[in-house]
């Protein structure tokens, strides 16, 4: 095991983290099973007071879930220089077969993190507790991803060697390398980045019309995933190509170095807070009805899309601005 502050520091909240949830989930739990507004025992004015707390600590450990993803990334990326034939996270990531899935359960973490704080923030404008067995039965789905999350991260760390001889990002993702980033990198470039911009433009499009009319969220909702899926895409096809104006370099770690001025941290910011803002617009929709969500959800489902819209047309600019700008052409 290679030790590292940023390491130890990503082990100690994995294990913090897990702990949380797993406690909050045991009394989601108790929640879903015994809960009625319409009792006055003392078991339910003991399941009142106890949620209070438990979302506090559920917020504050999903809080640290959505942080620890740039933390690892960024960890992942520093470690770089210590393994053999790595040039950028990517290498490392690939140095045990615990890196690439502790980043897919990160970003999947990440999403529904965002879309149980949305709906937390929900449940706590109400004043009849009117979302609370949503939230929490959202929360159980998600212990056991954010448990084996934890458990993959901390075999990840543990199995770090430094005499390991790992792949570069040239070979990992280069046109003829079978796997994902063999894939993403022979997409079409050019078919990749038009349906980008198609997609882009019919989620702005579709978020307008949400905004003057009030319909149309769970389309809003499916072009902003797709818009999520169909940017990662492009980006690896099309515009990491010109960010490093190399025809034939497709990684999406490298621009998270310091010689492309740390772009990538912005443009996975914006489409992941894109991505968890159009999610919430969907997930809210068919909580219009309960109670006291009558009068909050518009207005959330409201600054949800302005945000993702937001983030969205930010990504889209700066991917946008070396293919328009730079010297380097692909003919």
């Amino acid at each position: 095991m290679i030790v590292q502050p940023a390491a130890l520091a990503l082990i100690v909240a994995a294990l913090l983290t897990g702990f949380m949830v797993l406690y909050a989930g045991w009394y989601g739990v108790r929640i879903l099973l015994h809960w009625d507004m319409r009792s006055g025992s003392e078991l339910q004015l003991s399941l009142e007071r106890r949620t209070y707390l438990i979302s506090a600590i559920v917020n504050f450990a999903l809080i640290c879930q959505l942080l620890s993803l740039l933390l690892f990334i960024y960890t992942a990326d520093a470690l770089h220089s210590l393994f053999i034939g790595a040039m950028c996270a990517a290498g490392t990531l690939h140095v045990n077969g615990f890196g690439y899935p502790v980043l897919a359960l990160k970003i999947v973490n990440f999403l529904l993190a965002g879309l149980w704080l949305i709906i937390n923030y929900a449940d706590t404008q109400g004043y009849d507790y009117p979302l609370i067995r949503v939230k929490y039965s959202l929360l159980l789905a998600m212990v056991p991803l954010v448990l084996l999350e934890s458990f993959c991260l901390i075999a990840y760390f543990a199995g770090l060697q430094a005499d390991v001889i790992t792949s570069c990002c040239g070979s990992l993702f280069s046109l003829d390398r079978p796997g994902i980033g063999g894939d993403l990198a022979g997409l079409p470039d050019r078919s990749m980045a038009i349906a980008f911009y198609c997609n882009m433009a019919a989620t702005a499009a579709c978020g307008i019309i949400f905004l003057v009319k009030k319909r149309g969220g769970y389309l809003f909702a499916a072009l902003s995933s797709m818009g999520f899926i169909s940017a990662i895409a492009a980006l690896v096809s099309f515009f990491c190509l010109y960010f490093y104006e190399l025809p034939t370099h497709h990684c999406p770690f490298c621009i998270l170095q310091s010689q492309y001025g740390y772009v990538g941290y912005l443009l996975y910011g914006c489409l992941l807070g894109g991505g968890v803002a159009g999610l919430g617009v969907g997930a809210l929709m068919p909580l219009r009805g309960r109670g006291s969500m009558a009068a909050v959800i518009p207005v959330l489902q409201r600054q949800l899309m302005a945000a993702a819209l937001v983030l969205y047309l930010i990504f889209t600019l700066v991917v946008s601005w070396p293919v328009i700008f730079s010297s380097f052409k692909l003919l």
